[in-house]
């Protein structure tokens, strides 16, 4: 692929031809996914739609762009934009969606990874009126349902219940996320679904705003979500639209720092939308109460696999 001219100083652009007419575009964030982005990437080209694909590099310094263009050089509806900065999901997400072309754009995370048909399900279960988001089932990679891919909007009393685990006993009436439930046989509209894979239509992000960037990584895509549902646009679950999501692999460097953000974005969400008062300030404190202790475990296991490995250097 060619280098083109940034389109600002703090990016540049690769593009092999001009691109092909694409049924809808997919715009895919990248930070150190390493191999993994390359197979997303080939899994979205291999849609039985015909796919824009603009890779958004949140300046990273492993060799997953090295790899990307090495597979895919010459790959005329594949475009890449490398920041110089990383300035978070949400930065990286807008800018590709200002590259996008066609009418409805894919947000699809370096380590999902869809089946050939799984684009144009998530495009016919949006073939609504006031229908401006689709999501899929995700899938863990062992096959069962990842949390997060259909859900209520957070409420601070849900959000409580769930870090104080009483969302076991009430599950019905206290648990945000749906999954456990059982899975319908037809698309339905649900709160929200996962950042890691949406379809959203242009007219409604467009009505709506983009993505919030005073996340950096985390909670922004319930933010948008939950904007998309006050303006009256409709989100929609469809479970036969199924990916693969190896959730994680672009924070297994920084965990802690990634479960900061994550807390933080939490935080914001519920400021944002739910004001300032006594109970906002409990599930405030609560939230990072909770971040503490993960950081402890996340930490504790980091520091035990750095001595095993030291160990096993050892005995070498």
């Amino acid at each position: 692929m060619a280098v083109t001219e940034p389109v600002q100083a703090t990016e540049c652009r690769w593009q092999a031809t001009a691109p092909e007419p694409a049924a809808l575009s997919a715009v895919v964030v990248n930070y150190n996914a390493g191999a993994m982005l390359a197979d997303c990437v080939g899994a979205l080209l291999e849609s039985r739609l015909p796919v824009e694909v603009i890779v958004v590099d949140n300046a990273s310094d492993d060799d997953s762009l090295d790899t990307l263009v090495q597979r895919f050089d010459g790959t005329p509806r594949l475009r890449v934009i490398h920041r110089r900065d990383n300035g978070g999901f949400a930065v990286a997400v807008n800018r590709g969606l200002r590259e996008a072309r066609a009418d409805w754009v894919a947000v699809v995370n370096p380590d999902c990874i869809v089946r050939p048909d799984t684009l144009g399900r998530l495009l016919d279960g949006g073939d609504t009126a006031g229908v401006g988001m689709v999501g899929g089932l995700l899938l863990n990679p062992d096959g069962t349902e990842q949390r997060g891919c259909r859900r209520h909007l957070p409420t601070p009393r849900n959000a409580l219940a769930r870090v104080l685990g009483l969302h076991r006993l009430f599950a019905r009436r206290w648990d945000f996320n749906l999954t456990g439930t059982p899975l319908p046989a037809e698309p339905v509209p649900v709160g929200a679904i996962s950042g890691a894979l949406m379809l959203v239509r242009r007219s409604a992000w467009q009505a709506v705003g983009t993505l919030d960037e005073g996340y950096f990584l985390h909670c922004e895509d319930l933010d948008w979500c939950r904007r998309f549902r006050e303006q009256g646009w409709g989100i929609r679950f469809v479970p036969d639209a199924v990916a693969i999501h190896h959730q994680g692999v672009c924070s297994r460097r920084e965990p802690v720092r990634v479960l900061w953000y994550k807390h933080r974005g939490m935080v914001r969400y519920f400021r944002k939308f739910h004001g300032r008062g006594a109970t906002l300030a409990l599930v405030g404190a609560v939230i990072w109460a909770r971040f503490l202790v993960a950081a402890g475990v996340r930490t504790g296991a980091v520091t035990k696999r750095r001595l095993r490995r030291r160990d096993a250097d050892a005995r070498r």
